[in-house]
């Protein structure tokens, strides 16, 4: 998948996001759940890991599950018992390697490379929080638009440096918009969360995009799916500093 492709397809995730998040309740906990599976079926494959089936199992579990358990939590902080489904992911990644028939092959960086992965995929649990916080809904449509601001622009063929300034900038700059337009929310948090949201977008670019994996379906699904992920606690803890 080309790297204008998955930008396309990023922004629009991140747009899908927004309207979930504007609906609120179990619409955006099915999305957000959605983001964790297609990110579970891809990860293994654009990171390179020995027991790709395994691995997505664990990953997915890992990811639905918090979202299920955010979801259903009855009080603030909507986070506060996502370490116990960590914790439980990390067990189940060592479970997963007792189950291997291949000789066991690369085992730490099978282990490493699924527990990052979960990581990633339980993030996907912050857009429920921030959703359900009183006043989160204009949160979730100002991350998730400055999201997809900064994934279009992420795309534009600049140096390196200047890609990653014009990306923050761009993403700040709808930020400080969605702030301006949206009730519950100024433009000053707007505009500092986006500049979060575009340092993450303009990292992760950087990180992933030149990996030879992203040529096939599957690990492509999972890099135009990770910044939406990622970005879900990112706006979470970000939203609980600056509005509280």
């Amino acid at each position: 998948m080309q790297l204008a492709t998955r930008a396309v397809v990023t922004a629009a995730l991140a747009a899908a996001v927004a309207v979930a998040g504007y609906v609120g309740g179990l619409t955006l906990t099915i999305a957000s759940a959605l983001l964790a599976l297609v990110f579970a079926l891809g990860w293994p494959a654009l990171v390179g890991l020995p027991f790709r089936v395994g691995s997505s199992v664990v990953v997915a579990i890992g990811g639905i599950g918090s979202v299920i358990v955010v979801h259903l939590t009855d009080a603030q902080p909507y986070l506060r018992f996502l370490p116990l489904v960590l914790a439980g992911a990390v067990l189940l990644s060592f479970l997963n390697e007792l189950v291997r028939r291949d000789g066991r092959e690369r085992l730490v960086e099978s282990v490493s490379g699924t527990v990052a992965g979960t990581l990633v995929a339980v993030a996907s649990a912050g857009w429920v929080a921030t959703g359900r916080t009183p006043g989160g809904e204009p949160l979730v449509v100002v991350g998730a638009l400055a999201l997809a601001v900064g994934s279009v622009v992420v795309a534009l063929h600049l140096a390196r440096w200047l890609g990653a300034v014009v990306t923050s900038v761009a993403a700040a700059a709808a930020g400080a918009f969605g702030g301006a337009l949206l009730p519950d929310i100024t433009v000053r948090p707007g505009l500092l969360l986006g500049l979060a949201v575009g340092v993450l977008v303009a990292t992760l670019h950087a990180l992933f995009d030149q990996l030879p994996s992203l040529e096939r379906r599957w690990p492509s699904l999972a890099a135009v799916t990770l910044p939406v992920t990622v970005t879900g606690t990112l706006v979470y803890v970000v939203g609980r500093v600056l509005v509280g």
